[in-house]
């Protein structure tokens, strides 16, 4: 489980580069869409959303993450493509 900003997981979506969400999709086995979810996206006619919880606050508001696996392919992708 890990707390985030709304903003820093955005920004994170953001900083990945062109391609990247098919790349977690595909290594996970699941709809691009439910990866756009769990970043922050609301397309759940075509994704599903994976363990994302949200709460009102500064910085877009806390989300806990109940899984970290996309969030750490896409840490990975950044730090593989030396991007802060």
């Amino acid at each position: 489980m890990k707390t985030i900003s709304f903003n820093e997981l955005r920004r994170i979506k953001d900083s990945l580069p062109d391609g990247s969400i098919q790349i977690i999709a595909d290594t996970l086995g699941i709809n691009s869409e439910t990866v756009r979810n769990y970043f922050g996206g609301t397309n759940y006619k075509n994704g599903e959303i994976i363990g994302f919880h949200t709460e009102q606050g500064p910085d877009g508001g806390i989300v806990l993450l109940d899984d970290t696996t996309i969030l750490e392919l896409a840490m990975k992708i950044l730090k593989d493509n030396n991007i802060n």
